[in-house]
């Protein structure tokens, strides 16, 4: 089975991606992003585009998640955001076409909780590092609340553990229990934060 988290940047896919990850044992995260960092990282920043525009991205990340559905006997979960309806459907519509299991679902928050978010992981300077999230956001969030981008969760109100428990509850998989405190919470979201920030 395959967990496609979905949503705009700063809409909280890493975190519950790695939140299941961390309770449901013998899952992996297979995170996207980094076939397009990988294809950035032999192309001059001049010709730097957004990575889903090439066609190695979107095969790429189709070839690694099929071998790996095919070889991997946990679930996998894969945080991206894809908002253009012609590369869903070359990452996730191919992957369903070609067999598999794949459960999607859009991470949606009103505008002002999504630009919340982004000013903090933006490590106390503001909304300047997260330019690009915040050009795609609005774009982002009238594409991803269309009826090919279902199944839509609503987080504006619920945590990282509720959203992660009602992924699971909707596919029929059993999380361990969460016994985070408020306080293991927050640490435990900004060290995924930390490690997950984009330097390039």
């Amino acid at each position: 089975m395959l967990l496609w988290i979905n949503g705009p940047f700063g809409g909280g896919k890493t975190q519950t991606a790695y939140e299941i990850h961390r309770r449901l044992p013998g899952s992996f995260v297979c995170d996207p992003e980094r076939v397009g960092f990988g294809l950035h990282g032999m192309m001059p920043p001049a010709v730097r585009g957004d990575f889903q525009d090439l066609r190695a991205w979107r095969s790429g990340v189709f070839e690694a998640l099929d071998v790996s559905l095919r070889s991997h006997p946990g679930v996998l979960i894969a945080p991206m955001t894809v908002a253009e309806p012609a590369y869903f459907e070359e990452t996730v519509g191919r992957l369903r076409a070609a067999g598999h299991d794949v459960h999607h679902f859009a991470l949606l928050a009103e505008r002002a909780t999504v630009l919340r978010r982004l000013r903090e992981r933006g490590l106390g300077t503001g909304l300047k590092r997260e330019s690009f999230a915040v050009s795609k956001l609005d774009h982002c969030l009238d594409r991803l609340g269309g009826p090919l981008f279902a199944e839509h969760v609503h987080t504006d109100r619920v945590s990282v553990p509720q959203v992660a428990d009602l992924i699971a509850e909707r596919v029929g998989l059993r999380l361990r229990p969460n016994t985070d405190g408020p306080l293991t919470h927050r640490l435990r979201k900004a060290w995924t934060g930390i490690r997950h920030i984009r330097l390039g």
